[in-house]
C-alpha cells in the first residue's frame, strides 16, 4: 500500500546529514527551493529522495539559491 501526503519543505522533517544542512537554511530559502525539487521529481518525491537530495547535493542546492556552501554551513 502507498500512501502519498502534501507537505510544505518548512514542515518536513530532515534527518542525518540533511538535517544538520537544512536546518542552516532560512524559511524564505527552503520556500524557494520547492519549485526546483518539484522539477526535480516530476512523478513526486519520497521522504528519503527529498532527504538525500539535501544531504547529497547540499552544492546543488545552494548553486540553486545563488549561496555558497561554506557560508550556509556556518550560519
Amino acid at each position: 500500500m502507498t500512501i502519498t501526503k502534501e507537505i510544505r519543505l518548512t514542515q518536513f522533517e530532515f534527518w542525518g546529514g540533511a538535517k544538520k544542512f537544512a536546518d542552516n537554511l532560512t524559511y524564505t530559502e527552503l520556500n524557494e527551493l520547492e519549485d526546483y525539487i518539484e522539477d526535480v521529481f516530476v512523478e513526486g518525491a519520497s521522504e528519503t529522495d527529498v532527504n538525500d537530495l539535501f544531504w547529497f547535493e547540499d552544492e546543488l542546492i545552494c548553486e540553486w539559491l545563488g549561496l555558497d556552501i561554506d557560508e550556509v554551513y556556518n550560519r
